[in-house]
């Protein structure tokens, strides 16, 4: 009975008109930019983060989440059309979508994409409707110690699980982490590492991070290199949506497969909904029957990511809300967005904030809806996004960021640090280093100096109070597995080159 009063309280909230509005606002611009190539829905909660300081706490997140999951949607669309992701995770759409496209039935891979995508995303809603608040209640036990552990292990497991090299997203992590500490000591009160402007006295500002290391930068690392695809009219009928009896008998399996597989891995830390994709279709490749027509235009292949994707999508909110552990980089914004709003993300949240919480929540289910009513008879509007000029589209981006940048305390210093970063995560990604672990530690980076230090107030200065306490003990036990673990997969992976190589 008390999930049905507080899923009562989420509609009271999310169907506000306030809300309705946007939520309607994040999906359609998580469809716009999911279709688009080379922007990404981390950079867009980025660049559009300013926007939610004109809104109420609620009301930005739904918005923030509307961008992330609509993203989801879009992506798969130019992946089937035109074999052009425009996300990470829609990259593996391509290798059955693009070629069911290729054989006339286009219309029935973006039908099985968009009910693969609902499907996977109402079952994340629903995890995260049971499993949150339940999470939260045991998360409620914690002390200083606990929640320590959990963000360190949380950061080690986000560079270490993440795509790229470990050491490099460590780095990034290390940087972000330093990062964080420039500003004022709150227990000393003295200014740290602000290098004589006053006005790096409240620390560096998430906004101008953000939109500096993944606006900025995606811009110029974007300008010149994307070639506009040729946008070819589809003749996408209704008729050639409806999937025949083989597909719908086909598809079941690797939707739950998929879906399964995106639950559980949205939930850890440094996944993210990018890696359940490939490991959905990795998963596919092994266990489906038909796993020889896979790469060659299989249902099951853009079936099983999608679902995977979006179930992703969802339960990665389960550790924010009710832990205040980001699960990736965009989630990390939306989380940072709650603390430039005064709230502050963890387990008295759904106590404390039960209608931004359900009413969250409850925007979900409604988000999802409405993607599925703008997905399919859209699908004419989407594709011929891709024919907007990119030499338009990419100058009205960096006005809009440094508009919304310079809003926020109308400093030109703020535009200037924007573009320093700007140039900095340009810089990271020639070298390799994504930027997306960086923010991890920066968001994560005062919480745990904060928690470290009354950790040790309370303990006198004896670090062993990490150990004494189960919990803490435990988690950062599992941190120093995934270091060994790590560790010897290198090693192995070392030694077993050269073998190769002689072979």
């Amino acid at each position: 009975m008390e999930l049905f009063a507080n899923l009562a309280l989420g509609f009271s909230v999310a169907l506000s008109t306030s809300s309705l509005f946007y939520c309607a606002l994040g999906v359609t611009l998580g469809m716009f930019i999911g279709v688009l190539p080379g922007i990404g829905p981390l950079a867009t909660v980025g660049m559009l983060l300013p926007l939610t300081f004109y809104a109420g706490p609620t009301d930005a997140i739904i918005m923030l989440a509307g961008i992330y999951y609509g993203s989801m949607y879009g992506g798969s669309t130019a992946s089937i059309l035109l074999n052009l992701p425009g996300t990470a995770g829609a990259a593996v759409a391509c290798l059955d979508g693009y070629p069911m496209a290729r054989q006339g039935r286009a219309g029935v891979a973006l039908f099985a994409t968009t009910i693969a995508s609902f499907a996977g995303g109402m079952v994340g809603i629903l995890i995260l409707a049971a499993f949150a608040p339940a999470l939260a209640r045991i998360a409620l036990t914690f002390g200083s110690p606990e929640y320590f552990a959990l963000m360190a292990v949380g950061l080690l497991a986000a560079a270490l699980v993440g795509d790229g090299s470990p050491a490099r997203s460590l780095a990034m992590v290390v940087l972000g982490l330093l990062l964080g500490i420039v500003g004022t000591d709150v227990n000393s009160g003295v200014r740290r590492f602000t290098g004589g402007f006053p006005e790096l006295g409240d620390g560096l500002n998430l906004v101008i991070i953000t939109t500096g290391l993944f606006g900025i930068s995606e811009v110029i690392a974007n300008a010149g290199r994307i070639k506009r695809g040729t946008v070819q009219a589809m003749n996408v009928t209704w008729r050639s949506l409806l999937p025949t009896r083989d597909d719908w008998k086909r598809s079941l399996m690797p939707a739950i497969r998929g879906t399964g597989i995106g639950s559980v891995l949205g939930i850890l830390p440094g996944t993210g909904a990018a890696l359940s994709t490939f490991v959905a279709y990795a998963v596919e490749k092994r266990v489906s029957p038909n796993r020889d027509q896979l790469g060659k235009g299989a249902i099951e292949g853009v079936v099983a990511p999608e679902a995977a994707n979006n179930a992703a999508a969802q339960t990665a909110f389960i550790p924010t809300l009710s832990l205040g552990i980001p699960g990736d980089a965009i989630v990390a914004i939306m989380l940072g967005a709650l603390i430039i709003h005064g709230i502050v993300p963890g387990p008295r949240l759904v106590v404390d904030q039960p209608e931004l919480f359900w009413g969250l929540t409850v925007s979900f289910l409604i988000g999802n809806i409405m993607l599925l009513i703008l997905n399919l008879p859209l699908i004419g509007v989407w594709v011929r996004i891709l024919s907007i000029p990119y030499g338009l589209l990419y100058p009205a981006i960096l006005v809009f960021i440094c508009v919304g940048v310079f809003s926020i305390h109308n400093s030109v210093f703020d535009v200037m640090l924007a573009v320093t970063f700007g140039l900095v995560g340009y810089g990271l990604r020639l070298m390799r280093f994504s930027p997306a672990p960086l923010l991890l530690g920066l968001v994560l980076g005062p919480l745990i100096e904060t928690n470290l230090r009354r950790s040790l107030l309370l303990s006198r200065g004896d670090p062993w109070v990490f150990f004494e306490r189960p919990i803490s003990a435990t988690v950062l036990a599992i941190g120093a597995l995934l270091i060994v673990y790590f560790v010897w997969s290198a090693l192995r992976t070392k030694r077993s080159t050269p073998a190769s190589a002689r072979s």
